[in-house]
Order: structure tokens, then C-alpha cells, then sequence
């Protein structure tokens, strides 16, 4: 993974759970001094494998109620890289990946309301020329949500 320590492997996983927390604490947790912290997690960013340290904030909190799953697909090659100019600069837009099997397009969208998700589909996304057809999975509850990526192997793996 990387070529990660097990120290660099536990800065990240701190990181991960608590963004704010302080290089002080970070150094005690890990058992190194202030300002080797301070170069590992610099090297880490620099490195790519911290992409930023950001404050999560609960989509209820503002008032985004509706998690939304689309599937988008053409069958025009063209269309992808204005698709993808558009939905690039969508904020309801969370994530998009390409996928294998009959879609060309998954993505998590955050919208206030069925009537703002009918207008984002209209307007957004089938206002892309070339869009053939969508389907959408509206979320009823979520068990499990995160951002959290595992810093080792999980035991169940080999």
C-alpha cells in the first residue's frame, strides 16, 4: 500500500478519523517528536496520499434530505466529455464513476427535495445532448456512509 510505515500508516488513519487534530497530538499518538510529524504528514500530502484535511458536514444539517443514485448512459462516445464538463461543475454532483455494464455513468447526487431531483435530472443531466436515458435510486436509509479509506488489509483478506 504505498510504501507506507506502519507510523505513516497510523498519521493517515488519525487524519482520517479527526482532521483536526493537532501535530502535538498527532506526536504523541505516534510516539515522535512535533517536527517529525510535521515532515511525514507534509511528505504524505506531497506524496498524494493525503488529498487535503476537510471538515465533513452532515447533508441534513443543510437541509440536502435526498440521496440520489443515477444511472446515465449513451451510446455516442462524443458525449462523454461534455457530460462530464457539466456534471464537473455540479455541486450536487458527490461522486461520479464510470462503470462497467449497460450504463456508462454512476452518480451519488444530494438534493434538497423529489422536485429539485426532477429538475436536476431535466436540466442537468438530460440537458447533455446525446443522453439516451437514466435511471434513478432514491435513497430511503443509509446503514452505512464514509469517507474512511482502511490503512491496513482487512483480516478476512488472504
Amino acid at each position: 500500500m504505498a510504501d507506507l510505515d506502519s507510523v505513516d500508516r497510523q498519521l493517515v488513519d488519525l487524519l482520517q478519523r479527526q482532521g483536526q487534530t493537532s501535530y502535538s497530538d498527532l506526536a504523541k499518538a505516534v510516539g515522535l517528536a512535533v517536527s517529525s510529524v510535521t515532515e511525514r504528514v507534509r511528505k504524505l500530502s506531497e506524496r498524494g496520499v493525503l488529498l487535503g484535511v476537510h471538515g465533513q458536514a452532515a447533508p441534513e444539517a443543510l437541509g440536502l434530505d435526498l440521496l440520489a443514485f443515477v444511472f446515465v448512459s449513451w451510446s455516442d462516445p462524443a458525449v462523454a466529455d461534455a457530460f462530464l464538463t457539466r456534471i464537473g461543475a455540479e455541486p450536487a454532483v458527490q461522486e461520479a464513476h464510470h462503470v462497467t455494464g449497460q450504463w456508462n455513468y454512476l452518480l451519488k447526487v444530494r438534493v434538497t427535495t423529489t422536485r429539485m431531483l426532477e429538475a436536476f435530472l431535466t436540466n442537468v443531466i438530460k440537458g447533455v445532448p446525446g443522453i439516451e436515458r437514466t435511471e434513478t435510486l432514491i435513497v430511503l436509509s443509509s446503514a452505512k456512509e464514509t469517507t474512511y479509506l482502511p490503512v491496513v488489509a482487512p483480516a478476512w483478506y488472504g
